[in-house]
């Protein structure tokens, strides 16, 4: 296994949350008497710092003193196969969860669709914050969409969902020419190479460029109904190990109980239908006018042999347990519609 490296960061109190979506206010402070030193371990990459330097804020707002602990996961270092040939979105968090369980650090931040559905025993989810955009974004130096690409362009994404949906749309258009090659590397990695030219377009979470302050480089935003959304994407997640209702309770504060029943619909699904980089699984839950959480589910099969299956429910949701009972009825419904999960491997 290849080492990681680890890096004590420490960040003024007040440093600017560059790329902020909208203003935000941080909770009123607590007493001294129940303020907690907390370090929090994060990715080194520029998209996950600015996620944990935003948490450091609102847990200093709160009257926490709060470090960072910048570390390379294995994820970040295997950039020449697609994550479902590599071991799966774990690989973003094991060196986080393994600083936790030594006592390294006390919180990790996530961006809750690199999260694995099945958290390992000994680890809870403590908080869900508020979501930024959830939707995917179109990239491009030239093509304002699908419908502009050049003969025989190529498309970049990392996730067998995007590639599937963008087949799909393409065909449509009547595309067989247009190629979806593997996209693997942090936001601006991505980024520098489309600018170098390896490809015409990529597809990326609108969330991560919004955050980052580069919306500007976004051609056009895919509606969930052209592209629906992976389970959490856009959303931020708190992993603690689950002994430490301390940090579960100074959390609570952070919590955004709309987007947390949200994510748990959507993950639900991902779960019942053993939710991993191998299948290329969409789910996407969103609040009604009349109150109601809509859920949208599409699996599309790995091998290209039948088309996408997509399927919805609506329920009315109080309490995570109920948006996860309708995430468990959408999942069986896509299983009754013809999606297959993966083959549990010996």
């Amino acid at each position: 296994m290849l080492a990681s490296k680890n890096t004590l960061l420490g960040y003024e109190p007040g440093t600017h949350l560059a790329g902020c979506a909208a203003p935000f206010f941080l909770p009123s402070p607590m007493s001294t008497s129940n303020s907690l030193a907390i370090t929090i371990a994060t990715r080194e990459s520029r998209l996950a710092l600015w996620q944990a330097e935003h948490v450091k804020a609102l847990l200093e707002g709160l009257g926490h003193r709060v470090t960072l602990l910048g570390m390379t996961t294995l994820g970040d270092q295997i950039l020449d196969r697609s994550l479902s040939k590599v071991g799966g979105k774990g690989l973003f968090v094991k060196e986080l969860e393994v600083a936790l369980e030594e006592g390294r650090a006390d919180i990790a931040v996530h961006s809750l669709k690199d999260v694995p559905m099945q958290l390992p025993d000994g680890f809870a989810l403590a908080c869900v914050m508020e979501r930024e955009d959830p939707r995917d974004a179109w990239v491009s130096p030239h093509c304002a969409g699908l419908a502009e690409l050049p003969p025989n362009a190529v498309v970049g994404t990392s996730s067998l969902r995007r590639l599937v949906l963008l087949r799909e749309s393409l065909d449509r258009l009547g595309r067989a020419d247009v190629r979806i090659e593997p996209l693997r590397g942090n936001l601006d990695t991505r980024l520098r190479k489309l600018d170098e030219g390896q490809y015409h377009a990529i597809v990326l979470a609108a969330a991560g460029l919004k955050r980052l302050g580069l919306g500007e480089r976004i051609r056009h935003i895919f509606e969930p109904a052209d592209s629906l959304p992976a389970a959490g994407q856009g959303a931020l997640g708190i992993e603690v190990r689950a002994d430490r209702q301390d940090l579960i309770d100074a959390l609570a504060p952070l919590a955004h109980t709309a987007s947390w029943q949200r994510v748990a619909a959507e993950r639900t699904v991902s779960r019942a239908m053993g939710g991993s980089c191998s299948m290329p699984l969409a789910a996407y839950a969103d609040w009604q006018a009349d109150g109601t959480l809509q859920l949208d589910a599409a699996w599309g099969d790995p091998q290209g042999q039948q088309g996408v299956v997509r399927v919805s429910g609506q329920a009315r949701v109080q309490t995570l347990a109920e948006a996860e009972a309708l995430g468990q009825r959408v999942a069986a419904d896509l299983r009754a519609a013809g999606a297959m999960p993966p083959p549990v491997e010996a």
